[in-house]
């Protein structure tokens, strides 16, 4: 039998999660399927009552795609709490190289990937320099407080 796997986070703002993690992970937006025009329209051809769907739920997409279909699909889920808690999971972007490429490449790397993700709403928490382990990377949140780490 075969499994696909898909990420959940739950979230209060599924479209802002769409556009910063598209942009932080390469991923696209996921069209609707079956040629509807928006999820709710699917939604709605497959009998999902409107009473279950938030206000403005599937007018835009709120799951994202890795266009080489290679990544899992990452599907934002509106809840009405707030996060208030450290995650238990997070992403590491790794756009360094690895430790076989010179420090000073991955650090030029890494910042220019915070600089791009602070642009669209990251935030930095703190950087890790410690060059006599070889190590440059930055621990971030995203705009809802999830915390990530670009390596």
């Amino acid at each position: 039998m075969e499994m696909t796997a898909q990420l959940t986070i739950d979230c209060s703002d599924p479209q802002r999660m769409v556009t910063f993690w598209a942009e932080a992970l390469g991923y696209v937006p996921e069209p609707a399927p079956g040629g509807h025009a928006t999820w709710r329209s699917y939604w709605a051809a497959v009998g999902v009552p409107d009473a279950e769907l938030p206000t403005g739920a599937g007018d835009i997409p709120e799951s994202i795609i890795d266009p080489a279909g290679r990544g899992p699909r990452v599907w934002f889920q509106q809840v009405p709490e707030p996060k208030v808690a450290k995650n238990r999971w997070h992403f590491d972007l790794k756009v360094g190289g690895g430790r076989d490429v010179p420090l000073d490449v991955r650090r030029q790397r890494v910042n220019a990937a915070v600089e791009r993700l602070v642009k669209t709403g990251a935030t930095v928490l703190r950087i890790k320099d410690e060059p006599d382990m070889g190590l440059y990377a930055a621990a971030m949140q995203d705009p809802e407080g999830n915390e990530f780490d670009i390596v």
